[in-house]
Order: C-alpha cells, then sequence, then structure tokens
C-alpha cells in the first residue's frame, strides 16, 4: 500500500503509540462510562474480527486489549489511556457471538447508542476481516454512524492471509461500497496484527487526527 503520510506525520504516529498505554475502565451502560474528555477514539466490527488484537499492535503491547478465539469475549466498552489527548475505546463486537441472545441485544444496543451519543468520539475505525469483506452485519452500523454524522474509517484486518490481487481488489470494492456514504472516510486501510503490514500508517492517520484537532 502505497503511503498517503508523510515521514513527519509517520513519526508523530509512532511516537503517539509509543507512549505507556494502559486500561483505564470498562462500561457496560451509557450511565457507567467516563466523563467526556480529550479526543476519543473507537474500534468497531463484528465479533472476532480482531479489535483487540489491532490495538495491541497499535500500542506495541502484547497484551494490553485482551484477545480470545471466542467470539464476544469482549462484552464492555474498554477504555485505554497514554496521557496523550486520546482515549482508544475497544468495543463489544456486534453479529455472532458465543453469548445468549438477550446479551448480545444488549450489547448491540450498547454499541448504537454510544455511536449516537458521545459528543467527544472523533472518529470510528470500522475493523473488516479481510478474508470475508463488509457482511450484511455491518450494514446497521454504517447506517447508525451516518445518521450520527461520525466520521469514520474501513480498516481491513487479517490482509496477511488474502493475496495481493484479491486484497486490491477486495480494498477497491470497499472503497466503492462506501463511497457514497457521507460519514465514511475514502481511504481503506489494510493491516495485519500479525505481521504489522499497514500499522505504521494506521498510528500516522491518527496522529494525523489529533494534528487536526489541535
Amino acid at each position: 500500500m502505497d503511503s498517503i503520510f508523510t515521514p513527519d506525520e509517520l513519526e508523530a504516529g509512532r511516537k503517539l503509540f509509543a507512549r505507556e498505554w494502559r486500561f483505564a475502565t470498562a462500561s457496560a451502560s451509557l450511565a457507567s462510562l467516563p466523563s467526556m474528555r480529550d479526543i476519543e477514539i473507537a474500534f468497531a466490527g463484528r465479533s472476532n474480527v480482531g479489535k483487540s488484537s489491532l490495538i495491541n499492535a497499535l500500542t506495541g503491547r502484547n497484551a494490553l486489549a485482551r484477545t480470545s478465539h471466542t467470539p464476544g469475549r469482549t462484552q464492555e466498552l474498554v477504555y485505554f489511556t497514554s496521557g496523550a489527548p486520546l482515549t482508544l475505546v475497544d468495543m463489544p463486537g456486534y453479529g455472532y457471538a458465543e453469548a445468549p441472545k438477550s446479551k448480545v441485544r444488549a450489547w448491540t444496543d450498547l454499541i448504537h447508542a454510544y455511536l449516537r451519543g458521545r459528543a467527544n468520539l472523533t472518529r470510528v475505525y470500522l475493523l473488516i476481516d479481510a478474508r470475508h469483506g463488509l457482511k450484511s452485519a455491518d450494514e446497521p452500523v454504517l447506517d447508525r454512524l451516518d445518521e450520527s454524522a461520525v466520521s469514520y474509517v474501513v480498516v481491513l484486518t487479517k490482509a496477511d492471509q488474502v493475496t495481493g490481487a484479491a486484497l486490491t481488489e477486495l480494498i477497491e470494492a470497499v472503497a466503492a461500497r462506501i463511497a457514497k456514504r457521507r460519514a465514511a472516510y475514502p481511504h481503506v486501510f489494510a493491516t495485519s496484527a500479525r505481521t504489522g503490514a499497514g500499522i505504521p500508517e494506521l498510528r500516522a492517520a491518527v496522529a494525523r487526527l489529533i494534528a487536526e484537532r489541535g
């Protein structure tokens, strides 16, 4: 992937995520969310898409966000801070999860309420498994983001498991599908938490966002 970032932006991204990131809090309801301050970015996606793995790769911490092969393990909005004017939020996965339907419904309601009503939520990084592409389960979240005018970026995960030509086709197909969505950022990122591919560019994107917001 050709970089759309300058060397200075890539370095700013590296420094941002080289900080000592740590767990701050976890919230299972809107009422228990921490006070709104600084810039908040959230990582959303279907269950087992790799949200926690991506956060660990970004921060260079192997166990900052808890990972699992069991879909639905993250059941709350999990907050991470570092002293920077930025908070990372690991969201519960939507779609399939090995949990009672009532719990899955509660997580889904929490996701939509959070996306709709968090004033300092500056950007959502919507993770899509590169092996499968956009699915019907992603559409309600895309709709909610558009309705709430929350800026979002599509990030393909597990890109190392897709061949070069197929990955290029997927990126183009996803970009075409989101092109008419008013809250979508036009650039689609392809990443791999295992190999580190695309991680420097995603760090730079976050650093650019902070710089733009002053």
